[in-house]
């Protein structure tokens, strides 16, 4: 049986099938992206849900797996070299369950880069700016009285459904015919925007043609319904 001792975190959330990949999660906009792609790639895994309302993330056993106290995080036990491998920041983890299954992401050089650009694009543009938005719009900010950070959020929204209703055109998925970690980066957040959040007057998101329709074709993929609910929240 496999030995996950050395990692701390499985004192707090003990694993039952230590052979399996480990999942510390939460079915956020982030969380989803590990558990559609665990799905999609049908790797065993383990769910364990992390409660990020009674800030389980800041707490010492979470923190020796992410020292940045953010979900998700994984740990594999069957790492580079058949060693377990502990893991953090989800376009990280899309980029290795791709690398470790040949799925997902092409191995020509070129389209494996584009793919991962693509990546990069939602971890530091989509989610950030949507995530502030989020906030401002329906969390606390929305009682704020000035509305100018809530209006700067949801114009840089708008562009940003721009730019992926341009890379669209042509293509039904972000990298053409191929569905791939960019398509699963995104899903998440672009969903909660206009659903979640409420934001899609703000961001104009009924003018757009080629972003739904994106959208409907991910979330009608049976392992995108069911990661999108896993772990069950607490």
């Amino acid at each position: 049986m496999t030995d996950l001792s050395a990692f701390p975190i499985t004192r707090r959330w003990p694993a039952q099938h230590p052979d399996r990949i480990q999942l510390y999660s939460l079915p956020t906009p982030n969380g989803v992206k590990v558990s559609i792609a665990l799905e999609e790639l049908g790797l065993p895994y383990e769910a364990h849900a992390i409660n990020i309302g009674q800030n389980e993330t800041w707490g010492p056993e979470f923190l020796s797996l992410n020292p940045n106290g953010k979900i998700p995080a994984i740990i594999d036990p069957d790492g580079p070299g058949g060693k377990p491998l502990g893991l953090w920041e989800s376009g990280a983890i899309l980029v290795y369950l791709a690398e470790k299954t040949g799925r997902l992401m092409s191995r020509e050089p070129a389209e494996r880069y584009e793919t991962i650009q693509w990546v990069m694009f939602q971890m530091a543009s989509v989610g950030p700016i949507f995530g502030q938005l989020g906030f401002f719009h329906k969390f606390a900010g929305k009682d704020y009285e000035d509305k100018r950070p809530r209006d700067r959020y949801a114009a840089e929204s708008k562009r940003l459904l721009g730019v992926l209703e341009t890379r669209l055109e042509g293509r039904d998925f972000i990298m053409g015919d191929a569905y791939t970690i960019a398509d699963i980066a995104l899903v998440g957040w672009v969903r909660n925007l206009n659903s979640f959040y409420a934001a899609g007057d703000l961001v104009d998101y009924a003018s757009l043609k080629r972003v739904p329709a994106w959208l409907d074709r991910i979330l009608a993929r049976p392992a995108v319904q069911r990661g999108l609910e896993i772990p069950k929240r607490p």
